[in-house]
Parts: structure tokens; sequence; C-alpha cells
């Protein structure tokens, strides 16, 4: 039997609020999301003159059907307490096909160095 792992779901919220700029005041919040599948992607090492030491890191991560959608769109997550960005907005695969207990494939970018 396959078992997932908890990650943690970090989102910007618009507070309402603005600031003396009339800019949006953005707060913080976190969900752990339990039974994820984690799987590593493509890693390559950064290609451009100014970061001969860079390296991009992707990982695919396959969310519960358990787990109330949420939009993950500019969403960070946390997997084994390094952070990751979602890439692009992923939506679950629906149409009464369920042959597993994943439906959500989110893929994870992060560049470092």
């Amino acid at each position: 039997m396959m078992r997932g792992e908890p990650v943690t779901v970090t989102w910007h919220v618009d507070t309402g609020e603005r600031d003396d700029g009339n800019n949006p005041i953005w707060a913080e919040e976190s969900q752990t999301v339990a039974d994820v599948l984690v799987r590593p992607g493509a890693q390559a090492n950064a290609t451009d003159s100014t970061r001969p030491e860079g390296v991009s890191v992707a990982l695919t991560c396959a969310f519960p059907r358990a787990w109330a959608y949420r939009s993950l769109r500019g969403a960070r997550v946390t997997v084994r307490g390094r952070d990751y960005q979602v890439i692009g907005d992923p939506i679950p695969v629906d149409g009464g096909l369920t042959p597993t207990r994943w439906n959500l494939l989110v893929e994870l970018s992060d560049s470092r160095g």
C-alpha cells in the first residue's frame, strides 16, 4: 500500500486592509495536508553565467482526494523542511475515474545559488 507524507501549504491572503500607499496588506495562511505523494522531478544546473553554482530543483506532488481543494496559484509548499513554489494553478482530475486516492498533481520548483 502506498502512503504519502505530510506537507505544508502556505498562501498569501489579502487582509482587505491597505497601507499608506493604498497597497494591499498580505497575511500568510498555512495548512498541513497529510498523505501527499512526493516524487523527485527534473533537476538541472543553472546555465546562466551569473549563477555558476546555481541549481534548479523540481518535485511533483500528488495531493489526496480527501483534501478539500483550494487554488494553489502562488502558493508555497514545504516538503521535508524545504520551501518550493507551485507552478501554475493545478486543478484536480475529475470525471468519475477514481483509480487511486490521489487526484491532484502539483509541480513545484526551487532555484538556489
